[in-house]
């Protein structure tokens, strides 16, 4: 198999449970909600996405064999194979390319790995974490896994609808436009009346790393 990747990079996690561990973070290429072109989001499935995951062109990108992958991977992250390594695939939607043989493969370099994920998509086998933010247009298949994440507000959404998926963790992440202030106000609105969903914060936009 050829994975199209967009970027691999080494970075702290930003967001969510995991926020503020190291990480190596892939980002595949492609996403099934939407084409990336800016013509075309408004009338997306998913039309509020605030990253590039078009082509091949971003740091460390490219057209990769699972061998090659691997290794790319491995130099970036930079361990010593003893210490437990942390992966987060992502996209556009990763689980479009991700695979259970690059997982084993891997694991077996000792790395956790996590993904994130609109929830569209089965999920492989092997996967130590998993979080879903799903849009409220399209069927969430995955409503299992690590954490939810729901960028908020979106129109029509209503919390109750996800509080019975089986995740560990509920969160809220102000939806990061030109009405941020706003998005985080109400977000934090909601959480104060639903007090089972915890704030999310994009922090590394925040202290200027991706």
């Amino acid at each position: 198999m050829i994975y199209n990747v967009k970027e691999i990079f080494l970075t702290i996690q930003g967001e969510g449970y995991n926020s503020g561990k190291k990480a190596t973070f892939c980002r595949f290429s492609g996403c099934n909600l939407w084409n990336g072109l800016e013509n075309s989001k408004k009338t997306a499935k998913c039309n509020f996405c605030d990253t590039d995951f078009v082509g091949i062109n971003g740091e460390n990108g490219g057209k990769y064999t699972e061998v090659s992958l691997i290794n790319k991977i491995e130099k970036i992250s930079n361990c010593n194979n003893n210490i437990k390594k942390f992966i987060v695939f992502t996209g556009g939607e990763p689980l479009l390319q991700l695979n259970e043989q690059l997982i084993k493969k891997l694991k077996k370099k000792n790395y956790k790995i996590a993904v994130e994920t609109n929830g569209t998509i089965k999920a492989p086998k092997g996967i130590d974490w998993i979080c879903v933010s799903p849009k409220i247009k399209n069927k969430i298949v995955l409503n299992y896994g690590n954490e939810i994440k729901l960028v908020y507000p979106q129109r029509g959404l209503k919390l109750k609808n996800f509080e019975n998926l089986n995740f560990d963790h509920y969160y809220l992440q102000p939806l990061y436009n030109d009405k941020y202030d706003q998005n985080l106000k109400k977000t934090l609105e909601i959480i104060m009346k639903y007090p089972k969903w915890k704030l999310s914060l994009q922090t590394h936009k925040f202290i200027g790393i991706k």
